[in-house]
């Protein structure tokens, strides 16, 4: 599992702008469609994103961004990060033992 996130989109979108996106790098998106989060009325689209390639979410989230803005008048007003489990605070490797310190 890479780096999970997903991004609402304004609106619903056209096949050539699905087209659009996965050719500005959105072509591991899974594409479905929404709600816009202030209007359950309005049908956007929602692209759902497991990044294995970034080397940080952040990298990420700012890739899928850049291809977003490729489209004219697309825009993103809803970003979801899910929580992450806390990894343990457990080390690999060998435990060295410090002489204490001078008093």
């Amino acid at each position: 599992m890479g780096h999970v996130f997903s991004l609402v989109l304004n609106r619903e979108i056209t096949d050539d702008e699905a087209a659009a996106l996965r050719e500005a790098g959105c072509q591991e998106a899974v594409l479905g469609t929404d709600q816009l989060p202030t209007d359950a009325e309005v049908t956007v689209t929602k692209l759902d994103f497991d990044d294995t390639v970034s080397p940080s979410l952040a990298e990420a989230i700012e890739n899928a961004l850049a291809a977003v803005r490729t489209v004219e008048d697309l825009s993103v007003p809803g970003l979801t990060v899910p929580a992450v489990k806390k990894k343990d605070d457990v080390l690999e490797g060998e435990i060295v033992e410090t002489a204490p310190a001078a008093q």
